[in-house]
């Protein structure tokens, strides 16, 4: 059972989902490290509440020496599906056909240098994936892939499940509120979905639609409290009409 010793490393932690993930964790009074490229950036958004790992997954020797001691990897990395200003064209010299940023180099092989990295006694490795993985040949999600977003997001997804690390996979629908980033984090603790849809899990890859990112979030963190979600690859949309409150042990038993 996870407790307050854990220590849960986020990959991505300034990202959309990656912030409300840490602040979902800090509400639950559970001890964060925030993975960051730019630790000023995460400095200022966490308010000195997490510990602050300067790292990179796309650069796979250094990661070795950021997890020690990590019970539990949420890994909220991305890129854009399309080319962007994010993709970073200054060509990665290592890699002369991929952009430094590309999906190859972040969905794919940075999940996979961070699954590596992992301690062998990793207690869970929670990924968030997309919904269209299995299904890249069908509508719409042979545009979505037309960059191979898709592509590299499945090879992340199978260095997770044949590593022999406990792990759960997460593949939500295109995501909504937002993109959701603030500098307050107040704000982030006190988060909810402007949505008035309920929450649909089903295994393997069959949904399509939109998923909040604080949706998400919320199931990155509450998988680690449920055993049901071990070894689990699930879609996550929003659908149907909003409960008062999500029972996450109800949803996650129909897996």
């Amino acid at each position: 059972m996870i407790s307050n010793l854990d220590k849960i490393l986020v990959a991505g932690a300034t990202g959309g989902v990656g912030q409300l993930v840490v602040a979902k964790l800090l509400a639950k009074d559970l001890k964060v490290c925030a993975l960051t490229r730019k630790r000023a950036k995460a400095e200022s958004m966490f308010e000195e509440r997490v510990e602050i790992i300067e790292g990179d997954i796309r650069e796979p020797n250094p990661l070795r020496n950021v997890t020690n001691g990590i019970s539990y990897i949420i890994c909220c990395t991305g890129t854009t599906a399309f080319p962007s200003l994010r993709w970073d064209f200054a060509w990665d010299f290592a890699n002369l056909f991929q952009p430094a940023n590309s999906p190859q180099v972040v969905d794919g092989e940075g999940v996979r240098n961070l699954v590596a990295a992992a301690p062998r006694d990793l207690k869970r490795f929670v990924l968030v994936s997309s919904c269209g993985v299995l299904r890249k040949d069908e509508l719409p999600f042979n545009i979505l892939n037309a960059f191979g977003v898709l592509d590299a997001k499945l090879m992340g997804e199978k260095a997770i499940a044949s590593s022999s690390l406990p792990y759960t996979i997460i593949r939500p629908g295109r995501l909504i509120d937002g993109p959701y980033t603030s500098y307050d984090l107040n704000t982030l603790l006190r988060a909810k979905t402007d949505g008035q849809k309920a929450v649909v899990l089903e295994s393997g890859d069959r949904l399509n639609g939109e998923a909040s990112r604080i949706d998400v979030a919320n199931a990155c963190v509450e998988s680690l409290f449920h055993d049901t979600t071990v070894n689990q690859s699930f879609s996550l949309i929003n659908s149907g009409d909003r409960p008062t409150v999500t029972e996450w042990s109800q949803l996650f038993a129909t897996l």
